[in-house]
């Protein structure tokens, strides 16, 4: 069947102000692959325009959406083409003009992310290296402002919470302080080995997630902790990175496709490269060295439990959902 999805990810930014430490952006994995760049607008009309049938775009990945000056541009655009704009994946709201954030509101941006771990600038900032609290508060505020001058329920802002022993006191309050905000928020558990809790059974209720770690995730619920599995991502929402290099999926920076700048996007999503990775992903095909899922972790975690896409069971509860991303 001819994949030809209403929605795409297409990565506004690959650079980021913040020095997150489990961050791939941080130890230079995405300069190295991806390389240091941002979505010219001219290039987004290209993708736009080429391919009318996109009704959805999500703009947000491994940078700050915010350090693209074209930004603006792009939110017009997309907004005369009725195009619904999203930053799901997560913004840390750091670095970004007024004019800006009126625009999420003018030009209706669906959903934003706001990864904030902590209800004070004295933890906020042990994770978020770089970053001011007071500064994304006082921003998350004054698009609450336009929201109201606008009457507008758009964007949608969520505050996702990476817990570590550092923050795990302040989950309550910074839910309190979310709600007060008008926003939804979220316990995530932190990749990696860059921190653990304390006070284990108490994160284990206060996160909702009855686990404290990935590890202890996967021993008690027999399954990995996805937030979002990427994997579907090949089918339903693919990634194309700034250059126009089709990634695939949000989690792959190694490997490509093809490009949708210079070739047609449609053929890119269903050329033979692509759809050997979507059998790989439903435990059809073996990995093959040239696609990019080989040398996935979340690949090798499928691969080993035999648990591929699209079984007969699937447990929808790690099923393919825009809004959350899985990054540290």
């Amino acid at each position: 069947m001819k994949i030809n999805p209403s929605k795409i990810r297409l990565e506004a930014s690959t650079a980021c102000q913040l020095k997150c430490p489990a961050c791939p952006n941080t130890d230079g994995s995405i300069a190295r692959e991806l390389g240091i760049k941002i979505l010219k607008f001219e290039n987004f009309k290209k993708i736009v325009d080429s391919n009318p049938w996109i009704r959805s775009i999500e703009l947000s990945n491994w940078g700050e959406i915010f350090l693209n000056r074209d930004l603006l541009r792009i939110a017009k655009y997309a907004y005369q083409k009725k195009i619904v704009l999203n930053a799901g994946n997560g913004v840390n709201l750091n670095t970004v003009k007024e004019d800006m954030l009126e625009a999420l509101v003018k030009y209706r941006f669906g959903f934003i992310s706001c990864s904030i771990d902590g209800s004070s600038r004295a933890t906020y900032k042990i994770y978020r290296k770089g970053g001011d609290f007071d500064t994304v508060i006082a921003n998350i505020k004054k698009i609450n402002e336009f929201k109201a001058e606008y009457r507008s329920t758009l964007p949608v802002l969520h505050w996702q919470f990476i817990v570590f022993e550092h923050n795990e006191h302040e989950i309550i309050k910074a839910r309190q302080m979310a709600h007060k905000l008008g926003m939804g928020f979220q316990v995530k558990l932190p990749y990696g080995d860059f921190s653990s809790v304390r006070n284990k059974d108490r994160v284990r209720k206060l996160s909702g997630i009855g686990a404290v770690s990935r590890k202890e995730y996967q021993e008690k619920y027999k399954k990995p902790y996805f937030i979002k599995n990427t994997c579907y991502e090949l089918w339903a929402n693919p990634q194309i990175n700034c250059d126009g290099r089709v990634l695939g999926c949000s989690r792959n920076y190694w490997g490509d496709y093809g490009n949708a700048l210079k070739e047609n996007l449609i053929e890119v999503l269903n050329n033979e490269k692509m759809n050997y990775a979507r059998a790989m992903l439903r435990g059809q095909k073996g990995p093959r060295e040239d696609i990019p899922c080989t040398q996935c972790r979340r690949y090798n975690e499928m691969k080993k439990s035999n648990i591929w896409l699209f079984s007969k069971n699937p447990d929808r509860r790690n099923g393919c959902r825009d809004s959350m991303a899985d990054r540290a």
